[in-house]
C-alpha cells in the first residue's frame, strides 16, 4: 500500500508540472496572421522584423522566405501602444 500513495504524489506532482508547462505556452503567429490583424501588407511585417521593431521567432526555411512566428502577447503588447514605424 505505501508504494501506492507514493505512485500518486508522483503523479500529482507530474499532472501540476503540466499544468505550469501548459500556462507557459503561448500561441504562435505567422507573418500573414499579424499582417491581417494590424492592417498591413506581410511584407511591412517582415520590415518590421528585420528592423528590430517586432520582435519574432526565426524558423528553418526551405523557399524563398524567412519564416517566422509572433508571439500573441508581443502583438496584443504592441496593439496596446504605438504601431512600428515602417
Amino acid at each position: 500500500m505505501p508504494q501506492s500513495n507514493v505512485v500518486m504524489e508522483r503523479h500529482r506532482a507530474g499532472a501540476g508540472e503540466q499544468k505550469m508547462a501548459e500556462e507557459k505556452k503561448e500561441e504562435l503567429l505567422t507573418v500573414r496572421e499579424v499582417a491581417r490583424r494590424l492592417r498591413v501588407d506581410d511584407t511591412t511585417v517582415r520590415r518590421w522584423i528585420k528592423s528590430g521593431a517586432l520582435e519574432a521567432i526565426t524558423l528553418p526555411h526551405r523557399g524563398k522566405r524567412q519564416a517566422y512566428r509572433v508571439k500573441r502577447s508581443t502583438l496584443d503588447t504592441l496593439l496596446g501602444g504605438e504601431l512600428p514605424e515602417a
